[in-house]
């Protein structure tokens, strides 16, 4: 399988079955009957506690730290972002550029969240993408209520992209806060909503005329796992004074074979790089090579990066 890296380099593989068609060969680990049913039915599952209360409050504490903000002064909160995003959306919506820093790999490395995925792909070989964080504060200026929604991938290509995104959240996430929202009655019914579309139509966005979009509620150490096929987006915060605060975290099937991708996955891991993507072009402070050290890895973490083959 050889991943197809997309403009925010969430990796999708050129599977033979998509993920919502998987016949289960290995025992459910994490994930349980009733919640493999919503997944393929509905396109996201939620792992609840997927990682310790102490792993949580380690990473916030770093993420302030990283974006140079106060959690217990709002008039720090609102600093400009330091680089556009490529994708407009994306501007003005948290995206911390922060990739390598110990806390962010003591969660890619819990069992919990490793098992949900081996749930997800049916196979144990995987590979954890080198993702980024986001911290939200409230909107001051009330624009878009509803926020966005858009697919990560190319949803005209066939066959169709097979990948999948998850969030770890951090702080509660609920309808005033923001955070994930998602169309699953689009992803369910997708094939014959794609028949009464127009030939030329954007890929990438669905026409939202008549969906119903549904805001994902979670706590502190929860996270979601959602199908790339899933139309989703950011619903904007709109507390009066909490922030919204997230991991992402993926996995996919390994390239072990792949030299080049498994020797730039262990530089940037060693040298506490940004990977080259153009819609996240990196942190010009280089802030991590700066304030970090090389995370140490467990025996899964070495697997889960390429250091060690399964």
């Amino acid at each position: 399988m050889q991943p197809v890296l997309k403009r925010d380099a969430h990796p999708t593989v050129a599977a033979a079955v998509p993920l919502k068609d998987i016949q289960k060969t290995l025992p459910l680990r994490v994930l349980s009957a009733d919640d493999w049913q919503h997944w393929i039915t509905n396109g996201y599952v939620i792992v609840r506690q997927a990682v310790p209360h102490d792993n949580v409050e380690q990473l916030v504490d770093v993420l302030w730290r990283f974006d140079e903000k106060d959690p217990a002064d709002a008039s720090t909160w609102y600093a400009p972002q330091r680089r556009d995003h490529i994708m407009k959306e994306l501007n003005n919506t948290g995206m911390l550029e922060i990739y390598n820093h110990q806390a962010l790999w003591d969660n890619r490395m819990e069992p919990r969240v490793y098992n949900a995925f081996v749930d997800i792909w049916d196979r144990e070989d995987l590979w954890v993408t080198i993702d980024r964080a986001n911290l939200n504060p409230p909107k001051k200026v009330k624009g878009n209520a509803h926020g966005f929604i858009h697919w990560d991938v190319d949803t005209s290509v066939r066959p169709l992209p097979v990948g999948v995104q998850g969030v770890l959240s951090l702080k509660k996430q609920d309808g005033d806060v923001g955070g994930f929202q998602c169309v699953p009655d689009l992803f369910r019914d997708f094939e014959q909503w794609e028949k009464t579309q127009p030939a030329d139509r954007d890929p990438m966005h669905p026409d939202m005329t008549g969906q119903r979009v549904v805001n994902i509620e979670m706590e502190a150490g929860d996270m979601l796992i959602f199908n790339s096929l899933l139309a989703h987006g950011v619903r904007p915060n709109h507390s009066d004074d909490r922030v919204r605060m997230a991991q992402y975290i993926s996995m996919h099937p390994t390239e072990f074979d792949n030299s080049d991708e498994r020797e730039e996955r262990i530089r940037l891991w060693r040298e506490r790089d940004h990977p080259k993507r153009d819609a996240f072009p990196g942190d010009p402070r280089e802030w991590e090579k700066h304030h970090a050290k090389t995370a140490q890895l467990t025996p899964l973490g070495e697997k889960l990066l390429g250091l060690e083959p399964w």
